[in-house]
């Protein structure tokens, strides 16, 4: 979803830019065939993507090595820290060699705001206008998917929630690529996601999943299409967004900028030196991120994303401080901790999942380090860390079908006490269910009680009678 959306929004600045499908198994493949030894997955799957479809240029569309050279190029995000994603513009360069393409324009933009790129001369403009176009396309692009998983776990008629979403992804883009209508397009996109009929008082765990960036938002062979498998066994997945890291980012660079301002910082006379730039630069980074805010919940009130809530960095941190230090940096730092303690104390899931690439020194140092601490201290947090290699997918997933026994049960467990707090029966639930047209709707979400939402709308029918 999201990267259609940032194809069409780009587009419309006009740039050619063309998203490379999602990494298969073939990519994969040619990721390790021209790619180092001992790199995490992502490497190769999002670097193996890029070599197949230069190949698929050269040999089955017929173009030559230095059409493919001069007239296209690719961009990417990039890192830094104590993660291989920071040297993913050598791996790429490396590969790209091997495989005969040497030349090829690579240009990867930091989270940092910094800028690496292949060549000097890399025809594409990065400005502000480039990247607030980018956000909005990923905000767009989060809000979509989040209605998503919210309504396919409980649908009614298999399918009818990804077709609802094909139609909701042509109107979006068609919007972003006129650089209009985009409002209309999202109340086009909440009329036609509540036609889909669904049943929300079904039982079902609620899984969070957490871990490294690329592992936990990748929906295909990178982390066995984990999303889509923990929906056939009945679960309900509850996602990360991509601009809480967006949000995450800002949070890091106020944090730091604060730090700075304690230390000492004297006038040749010995008089305490006051300056105004720290102040300047937490007050735009403030700005900025109620601007982001304001523009995702705005999309999300105009497409009917009820009752979502963006991540409180500040609370994470508070959260997350007594267990990984503030201060450490590289993958997702103490926000995995502090996701799970949250899912716990806040009751938020049954289930947290934290995926991450085999050998991933930030998160699994997190997963399977401090969260052993984290779960000693909350016996109650049902917690499983995975790691993906590309293969051995059946043990991933014979793994996660035990974790999910335990959080459904707890789904259960839940559901028969708000029967019982309530005292409604199941057939009394249904039929007051039947009388409420907004709590039918697709688009409608309980409000936030417990876990579940099964649960949670059994409260919510007992308010409203």
């Amino acid at each position: 979803m999201h990267d259609s959306l940032i194809e069409a929004a780009v587009s419309s600045l006009g740039y050619r830019l063309q998203a490379l499908p999602c990494p298969d198994r073939e990519s994969l493949q040619r990721g390790k065939e021209f790619g180092n030894r001992s790199q995490c997955n992502p490497t190769y799957f999002t670097v193996g993507n890029l070599i197949k479809h230069l190949i698929h240029l050269r040999d089955v569309e017929g173009l030559s090595r230095e059409q493919i050279v001069n007239d296209y190029l690719f961009v990417t995000a990039g890192a830094c820290g104590p993660c291989r994603f920071g040297m993913y513009v050598t791996e790429y360069r490396k590969a790209l060699r091997d495989a005969g393409f040497e030349g090829f324009r690579v240009l990867l933009f930091e989270n940092a705001g910094s800028l690496q790129q292949g060549e000097a001369d890399t025809g594409l403009e990065l400005t502000t206008g480039f990247f607030i176009t980018l956000l909005k396309a990923a905000m767009l692009g989060d809000v979509v998917n989040a209605m998503g998983y919210r309504i396919r776990p409980y649908e009614v008629e298999a399918g009818s929630t990804d077709t609802a979403l094909e139609e909701c992804r042509s109107l979006l883009c068609a919007a972003l690529r006129k650089r209009r209508g985009l409002r209309q397009a999202l109340r086009q996109c909440r009329r036609r996601l509540a036609a889909v009929p669904v049943d929300r008082l079904q039982a079902k765990p609620k899984v969070a999943i957490i871990g490294e960036f690329w592992a936990m938002t990748t929906e295909g062979e990178g982390n066995y299409r984990l999303q889509r498998f923990l929906e056939a066994e009945g679960a309900e997945c509850e996602v990360q967004a991509v601009v809480s890291w967006v949000l995450y980012s800002i949070w890091e660079a106020a944090y730091d900028t604060r730090e700075r301002m304690l230390l000492r910082s004297e006038r040749p006379d010995g008089r305490r030196r006051w300056e105004f730039a720290p102040l300047r630069q937490l007050l735009l980074l403030r700005l900025g991120r109620a601007v982001l805010q304001r523009y995702f919940y705005h999309y999300a009130h105009h497409i009917g994303l009820a009752g979502y809530h963006l991540p409180d960095m500040d609370e994470l941190a508070r959260i997350g401080r007594d267990y990984y230090a503030n201060e450490l940096r590289g993958g997702e730092g103490h926000m995995e901790v502090a996701k799970l303690i949250q899912g716990v104390t806040q009751y938020k899931a049954h289930l947290t999942l934290s995926i991450k690439p085999f050998g991933c020194m930030p998160s699994s140092g997190v997963s399977d380090g401090v969260q052993s601490l984290v779960t000693a201290r909350y016996p109650e947090a049902n917690f499983l860390a995975v790691e993906t290699t590309g293969d051995g997918g059946v043990n991933v997933h014979s793994r996660v079908q035990m974790a999910l026994f335990r959080a459904r049960q707890a789904a259960e467990d839940e559901y028969h006490a708000a029967l019982q707090t309530t005292g409604i029966g199941r057939e009394q639930a249904s039929t007051r269910l039947a009388a409420q047209h907004r709590c039918r709707q697709a688009t409608h979400y309980p409000s936030h009680r417990v876990a579940g939402t099964a649960a949670n709308l059994l409260y919510e029918l007992a308010r409203r009678s």
